[in-house]
């Protein structure tokens, strides 16, 4: 008998190419959101803050600053709660002229597709923080 190995080349490039691609394939899907979401909570926080230091009471800068960091999320996909921002003034009134505001906000990055294979109690995510420190204008009007 005569076996010839003629075909068998490229349906063993084709398992491996899949075996490999794959993997691959989940890897950067993965590293897409995470960066993706890095990237919006970065901006979220440098928005937040921008917001908060020219808003003419700390009531309201909170407000707009939850409001924008919010817009920048959902501008990118995600979904942003109130408890994930934490703001932070280093003066009392809050905004004092010189005053430094620091915005913090933490998000959980899901990972693509790991939800259906872990039961949906538990999600497997990645946490990722965008902080930013903003200075209140030295040279900011007196507001009544």
């Amino acid at each position: 008998m005569d076996f010839s190995d003629d075909g068998n080349a490229i349906v063993e490039f084709v398992w491996l190419a899949v075996l490999l691609m794959v993997p691959l394939v989940y890897l950067l899907l993965t590293v897409f959101r995470v960066q993706s979401a890095s990237y919006a909570v970065s901006s979220a926080t440098r928005e937040a803050g921008r917001v908060f230091v020219t808003a003419p009471d700390s009531g309201t800068g909170h407000r707009r600053a939850l409001e924008s960091a919010a817009l920048v999320m959902h501008d990118a996909g995600l979904r942003l709660d109130p408890g994930q921002v934490r703001i932070t003034c280093s003066a009392t009134p809050c905004l004092t002229p010189g005053a430094r505001v620091d915005i913090e906000i933490g998000y959980d990055t899901t990972l693509p597709f790991v939800p259906e294979l872990f039961g949906r109690h538990r999600t497997a995510s990645v946490h990722v923080t965008g902080r930013h420190l903003e200075v209140v204008d030295r040279y900011r009007p007196a507001r009544p």
